[in-house]
C-alpha cells in the first residue's frame, strides 16, 4: 500500500531534484523512498557544511597531480608581473 507524503520544497530545488533524477533512471519518488528507508535502517540524519568533492572534482584534480607530476600544462615562477606579461605575449 503506497500513501501520499507533502512537503514544502523550493520550486528549483524540485525541478533539479527530478532532472538528477530521471538522468538515472529513477522518479522523484524513488528518490525519496530510499532516503527514508536509510533513514529508517541508519536512524540517521547527516546534515553538514563541510564541503564534499564531487567525482567530477576528484578526476579534475587526479588529472591536474598527473601533469604536475609530469610537468605538463604548468607555467614558470615570476619575480614580477613584467616577466608574466613577456610569458604570456610569448605564447600568442
Amino acid at each position: 500500500m503506497t500513501t501520499v507524503i507533502h512537503i514544502k520544497a523550493d520550486y528549483e530545488v524540485k525541478k533539479n531534484a527530478q532532472k538528477a533524477a530521471k538522468d538515472l533512471g529513477l522518479s522523484l519518488s524513488d528518490v525519496i523512498n530510499a532516503a527514508l528507508r536509510n533513514f529508517i535502517r541508519t536512524r540517521e540524519v547527516v546534515f553538514s557544511d563541510i564541503p564534499q568533492m564531487t567525482p567530477e572534482l576528484e578526476k579534475l584534480l587526479d588529472r591536474v597531480e598527473d601533469d604536475i607530476k609530469h610537468n605538463r600544462n604548468l607555467s614558470p615562477a615570476f619575480e614580477n608581473g613584467e616577466e608574466m606579461d613577456k610569458y604570456l605575449d610569448s605564447l600568442r
